[in-house]
């Protein structure tokens, strides 16, 4: 199993609407990835290690898949359509990372 996590970071003066993004971004990604995606994790940054610090990260949804492939195969031909919604919740350039569950 392989999670595919897409993070945000807390950039100075960012913008990022976490209701757009969890009522109608990642509901529109489980319908675009259909059955290969699997699960669906959100986190919302609160803060740092300290007390009180800021949270280096706004945001992150973890998606687990079967295999890389799976998930290319289901991402490829909704990439255009999942990527073009972005704009719509975040001035954030997002980070995204592939790794094996073990």
């Amino acid at each position: 199993m392989i999670k595919v996590s897409v993070i945000y970071p807390n950039d100075e003066g960012s913008t990022f609407d976490m209701d757009y993004y969890i009522d109608k971004h990642v509901p529109l990604c489980q319908q675009l990835l259909g059955a290969a995606l699997l699960k669906v994790e959100i986190d919302e940054g609160l803060s740092g290690a300290a007390p009180d610090s800021r949270p280096l990260f706004v945001a992150a949804v973890h998606m687990y898949f079967e295999s890389t492939a799976a998930f290319y195969e289901a991402f490829g031909p909704n990439a255009k359509a999942i990527r073009s919604d972005v704009p719509n919740y975040t001035s954030i350039k997002p980070l995204t990372q592939i790794a094996k569950v073990r």
